[in-house]
């Protein structure tokens, strides 16, 4: 069961969080703290145009909230594919100003993909030493439309292997397949 997590992993040790999967309730309150974590106009990002049209994978869609139930932080997943392989690609995820520094996105990252049931692989657009420790690295090969940096384009794999060999374009869930 997706929400039966131990208290090691819902965010209650150090953090002062609970992790919960978003509802629907969440979602302008979600938007709100993405406006705020980003730049204007970040729906102008090529990672967007992958999102267009199609419904993120909700049972990755997290929230982290405090004891008084103030939205500290939220990530999102969305499928694509590279080439005719899944990925799940992780974003955005944004933690309010006011609890940076606290472990809430590393809590975020970690309890979302420990969730991943399913999917052999993960991929985003970032800085490579913050997402490294989380086990990201660059992939070659694969492209994100533009214009991305290629430097930025990580991935990971979810299942040994699960990279080897998948190449190419970034495309839609649906487009094409």
């Amino acid at each position: 069961m997706l929400g039966a997590f131990p208290a090691e992993r819902d965010g209650r040790e150090g953090t002062g969080v609970r992790i919960a999967k978003e509802t629907e309730e969440d979602w302008w309150e979600v938007e709100a703290l993405f406006d705020l974590a980003f730049a204007p106009g970040r729906e102008a990002l090529s990672s967007y145009r992958l999102r267009d049209g199609v419904p993120p994978v909700a049972d990755l869609c997290l929230t982290a909230r405090d004891d008084m139930g103030i939205l500290a932080g939220a990530i999102r997943y969305w499928p694509v594919r590279v080439g005719t392989a899944p990925v799940l690609l992780l974003g955005p995820i944004a933690v309010h100003p006011t609890r940076q520094g606290e472990g809430v996105g590393a809590l975020l990252i970690e309890n979302s993909l420990a969730r991943a049931q399913g999917w052999d692989r993960a991929m985003l657009v970032g800085d490579a030493p913050y997402y490294g420790r989380f086990g990201f690295d660059r992939l070659v090969g694969v492209t994100m439309p533009p214009p991305t940096n290629p430097a930025r384009v990580l991935g990971r794999a979810l299942k040994p292997g699960a990279w080897d060999g998948v190449s190419g374009d970034v495309l839609r869930w649906h487009d094409g397949g």
